[in-house]
């Protein structure tokens, strides 16, 4: 998966930043912090800050191979040093991180180094908390899974699985009168799809497949009337040279509205105000 590198006044607005030029929620990315702003005059910054982020890659392990590696890494650990050695390994030319080795991290996820250096993966749970899944296991527990929700929800529909890419699912739901899976402007598909997704996350430590949920075309119908709808409201603020602000919508939504109106001259787009009532400014310039 391809880094984008992306600036801001802060760390968190460079992230924003990524988030929509990659069209994923933050729990779907990982990132570095390559600079930091610097303090300046009254406390304003000096600099700004930069990062580079990415999708998260899925596990491509086989199975049994972490568990074989977990296995040596145990022995390996256990076997007795040479003489003189501590358990910290000092003899053992390993020294401390650069920087005092500390890593940062941004709470809701994501992973930086504050010494440039490309960020580390996040430790992994044990074996016991995370087998290992093939990418068929994955998209099987996540129709399996979307099935049980439309049961529950006492729908009567099908639902079938499209591999989009090497990391990217989408659990494809047709059927008659499925507006109740829909909900308000999508809202109960979006949490049908976080539930669904979560499962999946869950058994692979946040490095599965990404797994997106449609029902009945709704999402691709979507697609198209924002695109339309940013086209049209674009062209607006061309001519009445004054910058119009859509409605708060998710990373995916505002990615649509940052691609259609890149391709269009005399205007561009920006995103403000924070997760979930961000949304996307579109300017004349």
């Amino acid at each position: 998966m391809e880094w984008v590198e992306t600036t801001g006044r802060t760390i968190e607005e460079a992230l924003d930043t990524a988030l929509d030029e990659l069209g994923v929620d933050e729990s779907d990315v990982e990132y570095e912090v390559l600079a930091r702003p610097r303090g300046g005059l009254l406390g304003r910054f000096g600099g700004e800050a930069r990062i580079r982020a990415r999708v998260k890659p899925i596990s491509r392990e086989k199975p049994g191979e972490e568990r074989r590696r977990s296995r040596r890494q145990r022995q390996a650990s256990s076997a007795p040093g040479p003489a003189g050695q501590d358990d910290g390994g000092a003899g053992s030319g390993a020294g401390p991180r650069p920087g005092g080795g500390h890593r940062h991290r941004r709470q809701r996820g994501g992973a930086a180094r504050g010494d440039g250096a490309p960020a580390s993966k996040e430790q992994k749970p044990s074996v016991d908390e995370q087998p290992d899944m093939p990418i068929d296991d994955q998209v099987d527990q996540a129709v399996e899974f979307t099935r049980g929700l439309i049961e529950a929800f006492g729908a009567k529909a099908s639902v079938e699985s499209q591999l989009q890419d090497d990391d990217t699912v989408l659990v494809d739901v047709t059927g008659d009168n499925l507006g109740l899976l829909v909900g308000p402007r999508g809202a109960t598909l979006a949490a049908i799809e976080e539930l669904v997704r979560t499962v999946v996350q869950r058994q692979t430590g946040g490095h599965g497949v990404r797994v997106h949920v449609d029902v009945g075309g709704y999402r691709a119908k979507r697609r198209e009337a924002l695109a339309e709808f940013a086209r049209q409201l674009a062209e607006r603020v061309r001519a009445e040279d004054a910058e119009q602000a859509l409605e708060p919508m998710s990373a995916s939504d505002r990615k649509v509205v940052h691609d259609v109106v890149a391709e269009m001259d005399g205007v561009s787009t920006t995103s403000e105000g924070e997760e979930p009532r961000r949304r996307v400014v579109i300017r004349p310039g």
